[in-house]
């Protein structure tokens, strides 16, 4: 007798200012995962509007007691949940919490490591503790932003800094801070974002990002890819709109690549993270590689890294998602 096939849903949308690019994710995915393994919708979410979207292009609401829909009077429960959700609240852990709930098992890492993952002044201390190397950075919280003056940023930190949202799965409300004049703008541009901001050091070197996964039965690192941009720094529009260059594998030696995923794997081990993470690093001229992000629900459509990486490294992202599914019912 032909197996039951698992039910998915591609879990997209959001409430943060990256739904569009949620959304683009999970067309990507849902061309990606295996329809002869699995019956696969998705499920699209802004605010307390939850609904699947039906083969026949139609919508039907999401039941939040068991997160189950009705397709043509028949009840579907879903077996497994694939977030691709950029954001809040499926990058900070408030998603994985109901999922936990409702006993529902689903793509990225546990509460806690989202939690963290999206604060990163929070990540960054608790990485260095690690050994692991980041940018020194100030936190500013609203409400009590003159416990940290213009003079300390620039004494701690240095000139130029950036200055970005602390909690927060976006490129928005970062600006590069040249002086101590652009200094209050910026907090108050990323205080748009955010209820704390983060003051971070300025670190000059060649950015690569590297994506990693995990299996009871494998590790899989992709080749990393190097980023380069003309922009200030890394923004929305080089992240999204195209002005980027995205060179996949970097232009750097076998032995910092080796080193790359070495680390790759180790902050995945550290973090005890689920499912498929990228890592943004920054190495300077010496070879010093030091973190900038982990990213617990990296971009997925066609032509975003983690799928550029997976034809790099000469696998099929249909068996990638499999893994990934599978792992849970191992």
């Amino acid at each position: 007798m032909k197996p039951l096939k698992r039910n998915i849903a591609i879990v997209c949308g959001g409430d943060s200012q990256e739904y569009v690019v949620s959304m683009r994710s999970a067309q990507g995915l849902y061309s990606f995962f295996d329809k002869e393994r699995y019956n696969v919708y998705i499920v699209e979410m802004r605010g307390l509007d939850w609904h699947a979207v039906l083969h026949d292009g139609t919508t039907a609401p999401i039941d939040r007691n068991d997160f189950s829909f009705k397709e043509n009077g028949t009840l579907v429960m879903f077996d497994y949940a694939y977030i691709t959700i950029h954001g809040t609240p499926g990058e900070n852990g408030l998603l994985q919490g109901y999922f936990e709930l409702i006993h529902l098992p689903y793509s990225t890492s546990g509460v806690l490591v989202e939690a963290m993952t999206f604060d990163k002044f929070v990540l960054n201390q608790y990485l260095r503790g690690y050994g692991v190397s980041v940018a020194d950075s100030l936190l500013i919280r609203r409400g009590y932003e003159e416990l940290v003056s213009d003079d300390e940023v620039e004494e701690r930190i240095g000139m130029p800094c950036f200055v970005k949202p602390a909690a927060d799965g976006s490129s928005f409300g970062v600006s590069k801070v040249k002086n101590k004049d652009q200094l209050a703008p910026a907090i108050r541009k990323a205080m748009m974002e955010s209820d704390s901001v983060m003051v971070e050091s300025y670190m000059e070197g060649t950015e690569v990002t590297v994506g990693c996964y995990k299996t009871r039965k494998k590790t899989v690192i992709f080749p990393p890819t190097e980023v380069v941009t003309n922009n200030e720094f890394f923004d929305y529009d080089a992240k999204y709109n195209g002005q980027v260059e995205e060179i996949t594998p970097a232009r750097i030696s076998d032995e910092l690549t080796d080193r790359l995923k070495q680390l790759t794997s180790h902050i995945y081990d550290i973090l005890y993270c689920n499912g498929i993470i990228r890592i943004d690093y920054i190495i300077s001229k010496e070879g010093k590689i030091s973190m900038l992000e982990v990213n617990t629900t990296p971009g997925m459509t066609a032509t975003s890294f983690i799928p550029q990486q997976v034809r790099a490294a000469g696998l099929d992202i249909k068996d990638v998602l499999t893994d990934i599914v599978e792992n849970q019912f191992a």
